[in-house]
């Protein structure tokens, strides 16, 4: 019974290992996707060295430097380094859009709306503590791109407006005024970012009382 038992085991296959299975191969990237990858890498890198550096400081070596590629590299990507640097806030602009968006997709009614885009906005500085300085330095190191970046923000804020008085949600006769009370709303974060959500170089939560102060304002002067 034990020779038995000896030889059935040795016969019995052995267990396989993680260790022992090939290595799946990744699938190569297009030459598109690594143009792309680059590219993304460049952007990224050039966030974090304007962050930490500002606009004035921030030089292509310091910024192939982080993103690792060849200082060479960067002019199959870009004109100068201005050209970088006016691409790079409405681009980063467009992301934080994008992720206000997703984040108020689900609201109910537009004060809801408003309320969800005004915490995504601060959750997404915390998460870009970069974004800040890129921001409030492009007024004066790359003008061309913070007009962009402003307008483009501006008119979406219009849009969301325009359908809260479509529904008649707002307190608004004329609808003339919906640019300047975007433009109300835009600077009333700005502010309440640099007094309240801000720690040395990063970004810190928002106070709740801050957000329901913010909202007392906005349900009524705006909203019904």
């Amino acid at each position: 019974m034990l020779k038995e038992a000896k030889k059935a085991r040795a016969a019995a296959p052995k267990p396989v290992k993680d260790a022992d299975l090939p290595v799946a191969r990744r699938p190569k990237l297009t030459r598109a996707q690594k143009k792309e990858q680059i590219r993304d890498a460049l952007f990224t890198a050039a966030a974090k060295v304007v962050g930490e550096h500002g606009y004035s400081n921030a030089q292509v070596a310091m910024i192939t430097a982080q993103a690792s590629v060849a200082q060479g590299t960067f002019y199959n990507y870009f004109e100068s380094q201005q050209d970088l640097l006016d691409q790079l806030l409405p681009t980063i602009g467009q992301a934080m859009l994008a992720f206000i968006k997703d984040a108020s997709s689900d609201a109910h009614s537009e004060i809801e709306r408003e309320e969800k885009s005004f915490r995504a906005f601060f959750e997404f500085l915390k998460i870009n503590p970069d974004f800040y300085r890129i921001l409030y330095e492009a007024e004066v190191f790359a003008p061309e791109a913070y007009q962009r970046h402003n307008e483009s923000v501006a008119r979406g804020y219009v849009r969301v407006l325009e359908r809260a008085l479509d529904r008649g949600e707002l307190k608004v006769a004329d609808k003339r005024e919906l640019e300047a009370i975007a433009q109300m709303l835009m600077g009333a974060r700005h502010y309440l970012c640099m007094r309240f959500a801000r720690r040395g170089k990063g970004s810190i939560s928002l106070p709740e009382w801050v957000v329901d102060a913010y909202m007392t304002v906005v349900k009524g002067g705006i909203y019904r």
